[in-house]
């Protein structure tokens, strides 16, 4: 995947976690948020000249854009992207509705500020489209 495609599939990933999260399908969302951020993330690694196989280089990444960028929201929003990855991949869902609702849109926030750092964002009106 190209990081242009990693780009629109974190934006998608936010809508679709919506609508499993309206469904009554937690587990999905949140693994749908978690997904958006990863993704997020991995189409700024080429930026970065870290690659990512693992969850620390994903949190390495996250660190390191907000330092470099003096944002910590950007840190702040990957662990708070963390705490739906735990949620989706446990027995019992760690969230509560309305902690799952709260923390949403810092995930959207995060995936946003991410995805603006991107040295082709903007073009076109989507973010990181190069054409």
């Amino acid at each position: 995947m190209l990081a242009q495609e990693h780009a629109l599939a974190a934006l998608e990933f936010l809508e679709k976690a919506d609508s499993c999260f309206e469904e009554g399908d937690q587990k999905q969302a949140s693994e749908k948020l978690w997904g958006a951020a990863a993704h997020a993330v991995i189409a700024v690694a080429p930026e970065t000249g870290i690659s990512v196989e693992s969850h620390l280089e994903l949190m390495t990444i996250a660190e390191r854009l907000a330092v470099e960028h003096d944002d910590p929201l950007i840190a702040s929003g990957f662990s708070i992207s963390g705490m739906y990855y735990h949620d989706s991949h446990h027995v019992h869902l760690l969230l509560d509705g309305d902690e799952w609702i709260a923390d949403r849109p810092k995930v959207g926030n995060f995936v946003a500020r991410v995805l603006a750092l991107r040295g082709d964002a903007g073009r076109n009106g989507q973010p990181g489209d190069a054409s």
